[in-house]
């Protein structure tokens, strides 16, 4: 008999609610239904959801416009036939499609959005930076990111002095690589000091991509969920994973999970729009109850909900399990 120990892993963490949060075949006229993010509102659930209609017009496919859905307990959710997310057709705004993967994040009392958008007679998509205080009125501010960067997510509060966010610049058209970087600003607006944070490929999980989702502070570290993407014989899969970054030199990363959080299971993860897919982007965290609620997309076809413990992650980081 063999005395080899093996050790645990992060696959147990997260528990998956049973059925669907959002599915489109409850929702007629609806084709697509994108990652969302969720975050707390005058104790009401909100989560900002990319649609995508049958009848959506615009240049090109993949039309999203950006709605909100309410809830009081963070499962029941009631969602918005209004577009949330409009643009003047002004520059720099005067943008198209791909109004998807928004990622939101409370700075004080404003929630700031940076949504990836494609601009009109461009391929490549940026991040577009905009705010809300009550998230019945949305106020675009600038584009932030240079192209192809469509991942970009802030911390939620100045680290020394400066605003940070995690960027996802990847290569186009082969999209054959996607990493982490960071970047500082003074005013949210005008970002420099870029510095590379992760590179993709450190696991089988995601030996194609990585993306960020907004940090989440906790004593030993930033924590964030990350995708990863992986390619195999039988196509493409995307998972879940944490990494924890140092408090106040957030560009270092002091640990990771070696295995994912989570991967596609469930018949609605496996099939729809976009097989074999969990997506995060703003999962939310109740530090009451040490519960992190990770809502993500699955095959672009429905909204999922896992929860888990926001300690026993951090700790999974710091163990590389």
């Amino acid at each position: 008999m063999s005395d080899r120990k093996f050790k645990k892993d992060a696959t147990k963490l997260l528990t998956k609610h049973e059925t669907p949060i959002l599915h489109v075949e409850d929702f007629p006229g609806i084709a697509q239904l994108y990652n969302p993010s969720v975050v707390k509102y005058n104790d009401e659930f909100i989560m900002l959801v990319s649609v995508v209609d049958y009848a959506a017009e615009g240049e090109g496919t993949d039309v999203g416009e950006t709605r909100i859905a309410r809830s009081k307990d963070g499962i029941h959710f009631t969602l918005s036939d209004d577009n949330f997310i409009k643009m003047p057709d002004v520059e720099p705004f005067n943008l198209t499609k791909h109004f998807i993967d928004n990622r939101v994040t409370k700075i004080e009392d404003t929630y700031y959005i940076v949504t990836p958008v494609m601009m009109k007679g461009w391929l490549a998509p940026v991040g577009l930076l905009g705010k809300t205080t009550d998230f019945t009125s949305y106020e675009p501010i600038s584009i932030i990111t240079a192209p192809r960067n469509r991942g970009a997510s802030l911390f939620p509060e100045k680290i020394n002095g400066m605003y940070y966010k995690l960027d996802r610049p990847y290569d186009y058209p082969s999209q054959s690589s996607g990493e982490i970087w960071i970047s500082e600003s003074p005013d949210l607006i005008h970002w420099g000091n870029f510095r590379p944070v992760l590179h993709q490929g450190y696991k089988f999980w995601n030996t194609v991509k990585i993306g960020p989702t907004p940090a989440i502070k906790t004593e030993k570290g930033w924590l964030d969920i990350i995708h990863g993407v992986a390619s195999t014989a039988c196509g493409t899969y995307y998972y879940m994973g944490a990494i924890l970054l140092d408090l106040n030199e957030p560009w270092k990363v002091i640990g990771k999970t070696s295995s994912y959080l989570m991967m596609a299971e469930k018949e609605w993860e496996l099939h729809g729009n976009s097989d074999n897919s969990v997506f995060p982007c703003s999962p939310y965290a109740d530090y009451e109850t040490d519960t992190l609620y990770v809502y993500y997309g699955a095959a672009d076809r429905a909204i999922g909900l896992a929860t888990g413990k926001i300690s026993e992650i951090v700790e999974a980081c710091i163990e590389g399990i």
